[in-house]
């Protein structure tokens, strides 16, 4: 068997030109466009990366962006008075603080000062309490564009195996909730789970979000699966790879995605879905 490559690039590029056709309505009816304010604290080059992705995302489907980028040294208590004045504006929809924030800041307290309707992360308490009562708001960006590339299968979702690897609050969680609410049957898997292989064997959807390279190997795939690689990590030779040993799954899964070009545009497409549902929110 050979995958069927899920690739995140071309899905991510059709939801943005239904995102700019969707905007461009808007503007033509009088409306204003989506707002979306990024701030990043200090210099993180990865970070930087990511930021530059999504300002040049807003730009291409007609959003308004703006960058506020504070030194390195921001106290938290300036970086949430940032935040308390962004909550107030009309003009913005959608505010995102990058992270990693810097040692002194408290990322859990910033998480939670983000008025859950501009929280367009999906990472606010309400957001993912929302989630879990499958009565969603916003939802959190990548685990919400990984059901998005698990729709573009064509496959039915209820009913099937799914092992999740990783359970950070950005990822492994919430992606659990996502698949919950789909009708899966769920199982959630970290560095004190046993048998592991066995667990990954059985599963009809394997979601890697470990952050280790290669860590699961193409072996443990069940022929048929659903193979969802989360991880994006650098090598020694600089050359990128994900969570999932790529060419040994692509023999055995249904499905794969790639890394680079298969979750990551994801997740920049879908914290615009999330910054136009935050606009409608809003009303006028």
């Amino acid at each position: 068997m050979s995958a069927n490559i899920l690739d995140g690039k071309a899905i991510a590029a059709d939801l943005r030109r239904d995102i700019k056709a969707q905007v461009s309505r808007m503007t033509e009816a009088g409306k204003r466009p989506p707002g979306l304010v990024v701030i990043l604290v200090g210099e993180d080059p990865a970070s930087q990366v990511y930021v530059r992705n999504k300002q040049r995302s807003c730009e291409e489907v007609g959003f308004l962006s703006e960058l506020r980028r504070l030194p390195a040294d921001t106290s938290e208590a300036d970086l949430i008075a940032q935040i308390d004045e962004l909550n107030g504006r009309e003009d913005v929809d959608g505010i995102l603080v990058q992270l990693p924030l810097p040692a002194q800041i408290d990322e859990d307290k910033v998480t939670e000062r983000i008025l859950p309707t501009k929280d367009v992360d999906g990472f606010h308490p309400y957001n993912v309490g929302r989630l879990a009562l499958r009565m969603p708001v916003l939802r959190p960006c990548t685990p919400k564009g990984v059901m998005t590339m698990l729709e573009r299968t064509g496959q039915k979702l209820e009913g099937l195996d799914a092992v999740i690897i990783g359970q950070s609050n950005i990822v492994g969680r919430p992606m659990a909730l996502e698949l919950l609410a789909a009708r899966c049957t769920i199982t959630v898997c970290h560095s004190r789970t046993k048998n592991l292989p066995e667990k990954v064997a059985n599963a009809d959807i394997v979601v890697a979000a470990v952050g280790r390279p290669n860590f699961v190997k193409g072996e443990w795939i069940k022929p048929g699966a659903l193979v969802i690689d989360v991880g994006i990590n650098r090598l020694d030779d600089g050359t990128l790879c994900g969570d999932v040993d790529y060419a040994a799954a692509a023999e055995r899964a249904a499905w794969i995605t790639p890394v680079p070009g298969g979750v990551g545009p994801m997740t920049v497409a879908t914290l615009l879905e999330n910054t136009l549902q935050a606009r409608e929110l809003h009303g006028s």
